[in-house]
This record gives structure tokens, sequence and C-alpha cells, in this order.
């Protein structure tokens, strides 16, 4: 059972959750600066969540994060029930740990940039022209040549979104699993994606990369054209969510393949 005693709270820019934050969450407790907290409260949606995990992870700092949801979807957050017992609720919520994806990307021009990803990183088509890339996992060339819009790998966390909407699987959370998933595959027409176990490096070239310019994509953050992307799981970088029992992110996997 979580105990902590001094949490911040991350309040998202929406007005539905600054009005809820002003009106109820505000005067719950004697909240914190985040550079002193244990644990952070964090109100808004599933954006705001993966900012401000972000943030936590730039700052090397990374603590654990409840979320309560005042956005759409809310897959990484807790539902907006009895917010005036949100102290006993975190104090009730299970811990999950999520490893982010690490991204190593290079440019046309030389320069790499290293950003994590939560959910999944995307190499998508800049231009009308399909991209064409080169697909290897573990050093061994997998698909020589991958002509699409994109391909993207994804963690368990990040299985039901970009990746479900591109017809990737569902992987339960503690699956120890990535999903790599075309996105309008053009040849090899019949490829539908791979699942690879998380401690699979993974390296896509782009080919023809002036003419057929790509983007990677790690949650948030763009890289505009790149010419080789390197992806493996961070587990140094480990993050930990707190869910209310009965509602943790393993559950919602679940549930969200009964869904129709």
């Amino acid at each position: 059972m979580p105990e902590f005693q001094k949490l911040a709270l991350l309040v998202s820019d929406s007005d539905r959750a600054r009005e809820a934050a002003e009106g109820i969450f505000e005067n719950l407790t004697e909240w914190v600066p985040i550079e002193d907290a244990e644990a952070v409260v964090v109100i808004g949606g599933d954006g705001f969540m993966l900012q401000s995990l972000h943030a936590m992870l730039d700052e090397g700092r990374i603590l654990p994060a409840y979320g309560v949801n005042l956005g759409t979807v809310g897959f990484l957050m807790n539902k907006n029930r009895q917010p005036e017992k949100l102290l006993s609720r975190i104090a009730r919520s299970k811990a999950h740990k999520i490893a982010p994806l690490s991204m190593q990307a290079v440019t046309e021009t030389g320069e790499t940039h290293r950003f994590c990803a939560i959910n999944e990183v995307s190499l998508l088509r800049e231009t009308r022209q399909t991209a064409k890339l080169e697909v290897m996992v573990d050093d061994k060339v997998r698909i020589k040549e991958l002509v699409c819009d994109g391909v993207l790998l994804a963690t368990p966390a990040g299985s039901t979104a970009y990746n479900l909407s591109a017809d990737g699987p569902i992987l339960p959370l503690d699956s120890q699993l990535l999903a790599l998933t075309p996105i309008s595959a053009f040849r090899p027409r019949r490829w539908k994606g791979a699942i690879l176990p998380d401690r699979s490096r993974v390296a896509i070239k782009v080919m023809e990369a002036e003419k057929r310019p790509v983007s990677a994509v790690a949650d948030q953050r763009e890289i505009r054209h790149v010419v080789e992307v390197k992806l493996e799981i961070a587990r140094e970088n480990e993050l930990t969510l707190l869910f209310d029992p009965g509602h943790a992110l393993d559950e919602r996997i679940v549930s969200e393949q009964f869904v129709f």
C-alpha cells in the first residue's frame, strides 16, 4: 500500500481541469513543490500525463504518478469519482511499473537525438512519397525494403493507442513484448507486423532519404529528416503509475480486447 507524506499537484491547462483543481483538489492537503515530493497527482487527460512523465524523465527524477481523468479517454488515468476522497484512494492504490522505449535518431545532417517514448515510436513519411525502410532486429535484417506510410514500435502500455488504430496487437502489460506494426504497408503487402521480446533491439534505416523524407515521433516529440532510428527498452527509466484497485492498466488492456 503506497504511503506518501509529500504530494505534488500537476494540473492541465484545460478549463475543466483548472476548475476542478481550484474547486476541490487544491484544498485537500498541503501540496508541496515537485522537487520536494514523494509522488505526484496529475489532473487532466492522457496527453497531460504523458507530458508530466516525460518532464520527470527529462529531469532525471522519476516519481510515482496518480492520474485523475479530466480529459477524454483517460487510459493512463483513474476515474474522477469522489474527489473529496482522493487521498484515501491514493493510499489504497496499486503500483504498476512500465518501462519506456529509448529512441536514438540520426538526421540527414548527422545530428543525433535521444528521447524516450512511453507509448510508441513512429516513423512516418513526410511527403506524398511513400517511405522505403530497412527493418533490422538484433542486428539481423528482417525486411530489406518495407514500402509504407510508416512503421511503429509500441510498448504494452501504448499498444492500445496508435498501435491499435494501425491494426497492431494489444499486449498485456506484463507480457514483456513489443509490437512492431506497419502503417499502410504497400510492400510486402501481406506483412502485418511482428511481436517481439522486449529485450529486442530494433533498427530502422531510411532508404532514399532525400527523395522520401521520414520523421520519427517519440510519443509527442518529432524529429524530421531522419536516416536511422535505433530502439530498445530503457529499463533504467522505469516509471510507476498508481491505479485504483480494479481499474488498473492491465485490466484496461484486457477489457479493450472485448470492446466492439
